[in-house]
């Protein structure tokens, strides 16, 4: 069954002595072609990477190859059963190497980062206390309810990030029980976290640290032991796989010593009646603890050969290409004056291909709605899941309303909301240059059509 981890089954991109000039990663969609408000069809410009990623095409090619041998794991005495059962452990081992897995590291398949982080907040040890930054995702903001919650103020340098840190830390009990969460690359301005550092300052205070690393591993390699973190958190959808599916992998103490996450078949290893007529359970120790129910075997199929797919293709070409891009928008973005750039650590900060903005006269809703009916460019509008976070980079009161999709606000009105774009592996050189000229043209000589909110949305008024 390891053939099907180990066939490379489609091309790959071509090679180049530049690795900023290689070509990008073939991915599903890119010969799509959308229809235009003004007439006419374009080739789809997918640029809400960070939302979802295109699924590579070599990881739909894998899971085709797989797809007639599917069969329930663990459990089966046929065939496919075992060999899937095979093809599903094997693709634990592929993503423990990805990570960089220490020896006793635990690699747990869930649905997403929500779910992994979820996961790991019903693990925590009673009285825990948690850390975290208003800048956080809410997958990572928010699961934390059944401890004792600090929220920590947005930094505005890396070095403002430790220090931060460490001040927060300083007034705990080193005795009892803490965790930090911590973002390795924001979903918003897509800069990058000094983890290693905080990390080194979550550990001199006996706290652990977990990374989402939800928009930091479809961009760089990620090592879990180099970076000394104590677990990591991320999701297939943003990895180019398909959705459903996601990990957590780090230190097994606290996941064994907690109750299963869910309770049911696969996560108990014996059940017996007991003589007063309840039920005795004994719980597996393993990964299995935590992945009750029948696992979804083409989803963690899908990760790990997103998985090889890009440590073969080489993070460093990679993100040489990927930083050239970056280049490309943030030149564009400078030559319009009415374009704010988000960002908390400042226009020199490092990031991958995630940007924020906002542009003067313009509802984010309706520039974005524009893009698209008029470009065929997809971006993303609104808070992005991080609501405390967008309230400090724009200045605004936290009590001020705003929600992701079209205010109440007029199409041309200030609005609390801003435009994303994200990009990776699969994006062509094409979508970048449209996306910058589009920018370009909606501020200098505006909209072509008449737009309105829609159930929330912006739209083309097509009445």
């Amino acid at each position: 069954m390891s053939a099907f981890l180990n066939a490379a089954t489609t091309d790959s991109a071509a090679t180049s002595d530049d690795p900023a000039c290689a070509a990008p990663l073939p991915v599903l969609g890119r010969d799509v072609t959308v229809p235009l408000v003004t007439g006419g069809e374009v080739s789809y410009a997918a640029l809400d990477y960070a939302a979802s990623a295109p699924a590579l095409q070599r990881v739909w090619d894998d899971v085709a190859a797989y797809a007639p041998y599917y069969g329930s794991v663990h459990r089966g005495a046929g065939y496919l059963s075992q060999l899937s059962t095979d093809l599903f452990e094997n693709s634990r081992r592929t993503v423990a190497e990805f990570l960089g897995c220490r020896a006793d590291d635990q690699v747990v398949f869930t649905r997403s980062t929500t779910d992994s982080l979820n996961l790991l907040a019903g693990a925590l040890p009673a009285g825990c206390e948690v850390f975290v930054f208003e800048t956080e995702h809410h997958a990572s903001l928010l699961p934390w309810r059944d401890a004792r919650v600090t929220f920590l103020n947005a930094p505005r340098t890396p070095e403002d990030a430790v220090a931060t840190l460490e001040r927060a830390l300083a007034g705990r009990d080193p005795q009892g029980p803490a965790l930090v969460c911590v973002t390795g690359a924001s979903n918003v301005t897509g800069e990058l976290w000094p983890v290693r550092e905080l990390a080194a300052a979550a550990h001199a205070q006996g706290a652990r640290i977990v990374l989402d690393a939800a928009q930091l591993v479809p961009h760089h390699a990620v090592d879990i032991a180099e970076l000394d973190v104590d677990w990591i958190a991320f999701s297939g959808h943003k990895l180019y796989a398909p959705f459903g599916s996601g990990v957590l992998a780090g230190r097994s103490d606290w996941l064994q010593d907690a109750e299963p996450y869910l309770a049911g078949g696969g996560a108990s290893r014996t059940v017996a009646r007991r003589a007063d007529g309840g039920v005795e359970v004994e719980w597996h120790t393993t990964a299995a603890r935590h992945e009750a129910g029948s696992p979804n075997v083409i989803g963690v199929y899908a990760i790990a050969s997103a998985c090889k797919a890009l440590s073969e293709a080489g993070f460093d070409a990679l993100a040489a290409r990927e930083q050239r891009l970056v280049g490309l928008v943030r030149a564009g973005l400078a030559e319009v004056p009415e374009v704010k750039v988000l960002s908390l650590f400042g226009d020199d900060a490092p990031r991958v291909g995630v940007l924020s903005f906002v542009v003067d006269g313009w509802n984010s809703s309706h520039f974005a709605a524009a893009l698209s009916a008029e470009y065929g460019i997809g971006v993303r509008d609104g808070l992005f899941c991080a609501h405390p976070l967008l309230r400090t980079l724009l200045g605004s009161d936290p009590r001020d309303p705003g929600e992701c999709g079209a205010p109440e606000a007029g199409p041309g009105e200030r609005s609390l909301n801003a435009i994303r774009v994200s990009f990776g592996a699969g994006t062509p050189d094409e979508h970048v240059e449209r996306f910058v000229r589009a920018v370009r043209e909606l501020v200098r000589e505006g909209a072509r059509w008449n737009y309105r909110t829609e159930d929330g949305r912006c739209v083309p008024d097509r009445g």
